[in-house]
């Protein structure tokens, strides 16, 4: 059913274009061939410059790929100054890349591990809606959706930063939402759990039993097409 929804939205949309942080590996890089074979214009970013090469080589133009880690403000300015003078203002944007501290208690995190992921997963977003917000908002629709995780609504032992990451881009993106008079629909999303390399840093071998980033992209890219100004502000989950 979810192939045959993806191949339809293909034949009735006209392009849009598509902003995925984190395409490299995971759920973003599992989402790439999906929203492509509905007829949108990918531009994706990640930190792996290897990774990058290939899905240019992979993924030619009309799409785009380019080498920007989130955490850095000044990435996050010349890869956005680049999709704006390309594209123009994005029709939806995927803040997806993230990163998880080495599950120990909060007291045994060092400066340093609870930094990089607060950098990534909450100042990443806010750099992300900072330099393409504007934009979107003086054309006067889009769609921005901030990653959340079930860890952004409830809590675990061994992952305190993390938790404490995605609570904020639940309270951030819907603080945002009240900030942009629904213009632009700024949602926090739940992906849902999915296996992947950094589920298995926090639950080993039993991430097994979730589903796989590409059988979940199959899902989600749908549920993301339909997103829009009805769900403004909402905290949803990609239904499983």
């Amino acid at each position: 059913m979810a192939d045959y929804q993806v191949r339809s939205l293909a034949g009735t949309m006209k392009p849009k274009t598509v902003v995925i942080t984190g395409c490299t590996r995971g759920l973003g890089r599992a989402m790439v061939p999906v929203f492509i074979e509905a007829g949108w214009q990918v531009v994706g970013c990640g930190r792996d410059q290897s990774q990058i090469a290939m899905l240019r080589q992979q993924v030619p133009s009309p799409h785009l790929f380019d080498v920007c880690d989130v955490s850095r403000e000044t990435d996050v300015a010349a890869f956005c100054a680049v999709v704006l003078k390309i594209f123009g203002a994005p029709d939806f944007v995927l803040n997806n890349a993230a990163t998880v501290n080495p599950p120990a208690p909060l007291w045994e995190i060092s400066a340093e591990d609870f930094g990089r992921t607060i950098d990534t997963n909450i100042k990443g977003p806010a750099s992300m809606m900072r330099h393409l917000l504007p934009a979107m908002l003086e054309r006067g629709s889009g769609v921005i959706v901030n990653f959340s995780s079930g860890w952004g609504r409830s809590t675990a032992a061994g992952v305190a930063p993390y938790c404490a990451t995605k609570f904020a881009i639940e309270g951030m993106s819907m603080a945002a939402a009240q900030e942009t008079g629904g213009k632009v629909a700024i949602i926090p999303v739940n992906p849902g759990i999915i296996d992947t390399a950094m589920l298995r840093t926090c639950f080993g071998s039993e991430a097994g039993h979730y589903p796989d980033a590409d059988e979940w992209a199959r899902r989600a890219v749908p549920f993301f097409i339909q997103l829009g100004s009805k769900d403004h502000g909402r905290p949803l989950t990609v239904p499983g």
